[in-house]
């Protein structure tokens, strides 16, 4: 190399190193975008896939009432599974979460396939569950496997595992803001990670985009009435908020309680989904009734239209719950848009509200008190039911967060910042130790 030649290289390396440090962020943000790019296409892909199952599979169901006296016979084959091959992903969620807290080992890729596999029977044969929790397990299996190409520390594989987590959610309900938020607030209540901002919406908003391309269609909702915000209407959404809120609770609570039932009585796992199967498949054919099994979409639908009983939040609350805590795979977010939006529904026979606008209050406020996520709630609800009920749904989801108290549906969620001053010295702790 000539001494001019030499020269201009270290004008090059100069001028390089004065652009990076006038800029220093871009280097971060130009890996985490390419790593982005490719949670959004995987993630996005797998969503599409599994939505278009998910509605094949409750279709032939409904077409095919009989199938769901093979539920128990379905729920010892998924007991197998998971029993024999699969104790190393049975936690779910939790184990996405654990994960963002003290990464480990690499999340077995494993996972994705065994969540979706039993959420198609769970679906197919009748159980009561939801789609999130299978779509957020198969971001976060899928996109960990790319921890070790990327050759990611400890702490950019917690970025990576909340930039998955941000996709699932964002593309399987059609949500990438909602899915964004979720993700930065859903392991650690009170707090946000900040440094995951970047990677946790471009991530949410490209799977979204690619789940959209695969032609995909999401439920859409619609508020017809919505009144002026005057002091009244404040009041009263306060006190649909607190119904909301002591539900979410109630639903935490019993949960977790059926589940340890499942366990302490039955000690042969693959048994538990069996006895689960039984209950709900007798359920169903005393009641004559698939209102309360499966997502319930035409339910929740109907809660925009008119206004409904009281019993339909709590039929379905029991139904996901024996369903969920005997071992059938699923999530609980839909179950409880169900049974937020026609607790919701209900209530207006005795708050003077519409009933369209304490439905959708009811989808969100009882999903946050759930799950202690505020935040994505009410950007959930501006999303799917515009901006006009903007308030009304921050009111009802910030008061259920709050009279939830510290339960939720995720025993790995930990505190960061205490509701209330009785468990202030108890920070970090997860639900397990409280």
């Amino acid at each position: 190399m000539s001494k001019k030649q030499r020269t201009l290289h270290r004008k090059a390396v100069f001028h390089i190193q004065l652009f990076f440090r006038k800029y220093p962020a871009l280097p971060y943000i130009s890996k985490w975008l390419c790593i982005s790019i490719l949670i959004g296409g995987l993630v996005g892909t797998a969503s599409a896939g599994f939505l278009q199952s998910l509605e094949w599979a409750t279709q032939f169901r409904e077409c095919h009432i009989w199938l769901i006296a093979l539920l128990p016979f379905a729920g010892f084959l998924i007991g197998l599974l998971y029993h024999y091959y699969g104790k190393d992903v049975e936690a779910g969620n939790n184990l996405l979460i654990d994960n963002i807290h003290d990464p480990k080992e690499i999340i077995p890729f494993k996972m994705a396939p065994f969540v979706y596999l039993g959420t198609i029977v769970t679906h197919f044969f009748g159980g009561s569950a939801g789609r999130e929790g299978t779509a957020l397990q198969m971001a976060g299996a899928i996109a960990d496997q790319l921890s070790k190409p990327f050759k990611l520390n400890k702490n950019e594989r917690k970025i990576l595992l909340i930039a998955a987590i941000a996709a699932g959610f964002g593309s399987i309900f059609g949500t990438p803001l909602a899915g964004a938020v979720f993700a930065l607030e859903v392991f650690l209540i009170g707090r946000i990670r900040y440094n995951a901002i970047f990677p946790a919406f471009a991530s949410a908003i490209l799977a979204d985009l690619i789940t959209n391309l695969w032609n995909v269609k999401h439920t859409h909702y619609h508020i017809d009435l919505i009144p002026k915000l005057e002091f009244l209407p404040i009041v009263y959404s306060v006190l649909a908020g607190i119904a909301f809120g002591i539900c979410a609770a109630g639903f935490s609570r019993m949960i977790h309680w059926t589940g340890s039932v499942f366990k302490s009585r039955i000690k042969y796992a693959p048994f538990r989904p069996v006895v689960g199967g039984i209950i709900v498949a007798l359920a169903v054919f005393a009641m004559g009734t698939t209102r309360y099994i499966g997502l319930g979409i035409p339910v929740i639908l109907e809660s925009f239209k008119q206004q409904l009983p009281l019993y339909d939040f709590a039929l379905k609350m029991i139904f996901t719950i024996v369903t969920l805590s005997a071992g059938f795979k699923g999530g609980e977010v839909t179950p409880l848009f169900f049974i937020g939006a026609t607790l919701g529904s209900a209530l207006s026979l005795f708050i003077p509200l519409p009933f369209g606008l304490l439905a959708g209050m009811g989808f969100v406020a009882v999903f946050a008190g759930a799950t202690n996520t505020p935040l994505a709630c009410m950007l959930m609800g501006i999303e799917l039911f515009g901006a006009e009920s903007g308030v009304y749904i921050a009111i009802a989801c910030v008061v259920s967060y709050l009279l939830s108290g510290h339960n939720s549906i995720y025993t790995k969620q930990k505190i960061g910042e205490a509701k209330n001053r009785r468990y202030e010295s108890d920070g970090g702790k997860s639900f397990l130790d409280l």
